[in-house]
């Protein structure tokens, strides 16, 4: 099943949320390809590459969030969690990987411990290239501001209320992916 297919089968149920899932998906997704070919050696699987970055939010509708029609019971944090959980009972056992390591900037389990964060104690740091292409991408483009792609200063200045260690790993990622 294609990864359109996917969405409309767990989003379609609620009104509005495919569309605008698959429209913040799909900016995701080409600015993670763009970063990619303009850095050919890095090696990046394409198709994985738009696959991931397509349902990587795949299990927001399990969370409450209204403002961006989102009536689930879980905080909003755990639509990655959630969406690894769908993905791995769909078979994608990577993708599902890239839908729990995208939050922020990632997060460490020191940060989940100490933030009192409502997720598995674990590891959600995007290991592979194609994870840290979606995470950084992500970054960019916000549900509740659809269309609108954030400037890196908008992006960092964003995550500092969230520790120094997002905005360090942030900042990694703009010397690795300069174009865009």
């Amino acid at each position: 099943m294609s990864p359109v297919d996917l969405l409309h089968r767990y989003l379609d149920p609620h009104p509005g949320l495919f569309d605008l899932v698959y429209d913040h998906s799909r900016r995701v997704a080409d600015m993670a390809l763009a970063l990619a070919t303009a850095q050919p050696a890095l090696g990046a699987d394409l198709v994985f590459l738009e696959e991931a970055a397509l349902l990587h939010d795949i299990g927001v509708f399990k969370t409450h969030a209204p403002s961006v029609l989102c009536y689930g019971d879980k905080p909003y944090l755990c639509h990655g969690v959630e969406g690894r959980l769908i993905l791995e009972a769909e078979g994608l056992p990577l993708h599902a990987l890239v839908c729990e390591r995208h939050i922020g900037t990632g997060l460490t389990i020191d940060e989940i411990v100490a933030r009192k964060l409502p997720l598995p104690l674990r590891d959600m740091q995007p290991q592979s290239l194609e994870e840290v292409l979606v995470c950084f991408a992500d970054l960019f483009f916000s549900k509740s501001r659809p269309g609108v792609q954030q400037s890196r200063e908008s992006v960092r200045a964003g995550l500092q209320r969230y520790g120094a260690d997002g905005v360090a790993r942030f900042d990694t990622w703009c010397t690795r992916f300069p174009s865009f």
